[in-house]
């Protein structure tokens, strides 16, 4: 069955130089993983399927409109998970908007945790590296628009690819 997730990508020259950042921390997802803020985390769906979740979220586009986002200073999910994150300062409430009706309209499970919108910038490292990544993006900030979200399709040699993009409102 094919794994699907759906997200906001970081536009450049943001994404690139975060995706980068990554790669310096020696996080090995950073070649596999485009530089995203999650909307619905990986979902497996029917074969077949991929199609159907593309409709559905056509829908949930076009109830959204465009917003302006701002990443600023980084945050942590440890001890409970060992992620620095870049963190989504401006635009999280339009975002929790979108991530709710992306997850409806796939059908995607409540998750277990609540839905906090942000860039991981390194994810299961060692503790001195992720204090080096906390503190070197700790000044990080950048601002930009979300007009569109995509739908991305997992394969387990190149990683998430871009299948579909959705306009917003």
């Amino acid at each position: 069955m094919p794994t699907v997730g759906v997200a906001i990508e970081v536009p450049e020259p943001f994404g690139p130089l975060l995706r980068s950042k990554r790669a310096y921390f020696g996080d090995p997802q950073a070649a596999t993983v485009p530089t995203h803020v999650t909307l619905s985390p990986p979902v497996e769906v029917e074969d077949g399927g991929v199609d159907a979740v593309a409709a559905s979220l056509r829908d949930a586009a076009g109830a959204t409109d465009a917003f302006s986002m701002t990443l600023r200073g980084t945050g942590s999910f440890r001890p409970v998970t060992p992620v620095v994150y870049v963190a989504v300062a401006d635009g999280v409430s339009p975002t929790e908007q979108l991530a709710e009706r992306v997850r409806v309209a796939i059908d995607a499970p409540v998750p277990d945790f609540p839905f906090h919108p942000h860039v991981t910038v390194a994810h299961h490292l060692v503790d001195s590296v992720l204090d080096e990544a906390y503190e070197d993006l700790a000044d990080f900030e950048c601002t930009f628009t979300v007009d569109a979200f995509a739908l991305y399709l997992h394969d387990d040699e190149t990683g998430w690819t871009p299948q579909v993009t959705f306009p917003l409102a």
